[in-house]
């Protein structure tokens, strides 16, 4: 109540100087400005972004690829090329991140999702593909643009935090995928040879 009641004299002393009355009210007009500002300014990248060509094709390529499962059902009907081809598909992703929305930790980001999605790919007999129907790295990254162009601080806050540990994992993904490709190309050429010999054996029945 003590406290109460010397803060309540100590408003009225201000009120009747009629100084810090005007200051607050000054020190809030300027916030209020400075974030019709920021929303103005994000609005008008947002719909600059959505009237671009590669925005458009990062929006397809996601409600494609992932919505209706087509980079799992690529990489079951052509193994290995299947995955090659779903891989290119994300180089619009990186595009946007780093040319249009200008973001080191987002494009890592972005990177980052792609080769998982590679990684995924490449592990034989099609479990990789079977994990991929869950992991939609499109539609992560997709929403990780979005989320910068709509200035959606708690996804740019934790990119940007974590902008150094992807580039490590980005590092460590790439040594990964190479030991994956020497496994599956092992695996086909075992495979390639099981399908001669049988075939021999079956025109020389």
């Amino acid at each position: 109540p003590y406290k109460y009641m010397e803060s309540s004299r100590r408003r009225n002393v201000q009120e009747s100087l009629g100084l810090t009355t005007q200051e607050e009210e000054q020190r809030q007009q300027c916030a209020i400005d400075k974030e019709l500002q920021r929303q103005n300014k994000k609005a008008e990248k947002r719909r600059q972004l959505e009237n671009d060509f590669d925005y458009k094709v990062v929006k397809g390529i996601s409600v494609a690829f992932d919505g209706y499962f087509l980079d799992p059902i690529i990489g079951f009907i052509i193994p290995g090329a299947g995955d090659v081809l779903t891989s290119i598909c994300a180089i619009p992703f990186i595009w946007v991140a780093a040319a249009r929305v200008k973001s080191i930790p987002l494009t890592l980001a972005v990177i980052y999702n792609t080769l998982i999605d590679v990684a995924l790919g490449l592990i034989p007999f099609y479990i990789g593909d079977i994990i991929d129907v869950f992991n939609r790295s499109y539609k992560k990254n997709y929403r990780l643009i979005v989320g910068y162009v709509e200035d959606d601080q708690e996804i740019i806050s934790e990119v940007n935090s974590k902008a150094i540990r992807t580039a490590v994992l980005i590092a460590i993904m790439c040594v990964i995928i190479y030991y994956l490709v020497k496994i599956l190309l092992s695996v086909m050429a075992t495979i390639w040879e099981w399908l001669d010999v049988a075939w021999q054996w079956v025109t020389n029945i």
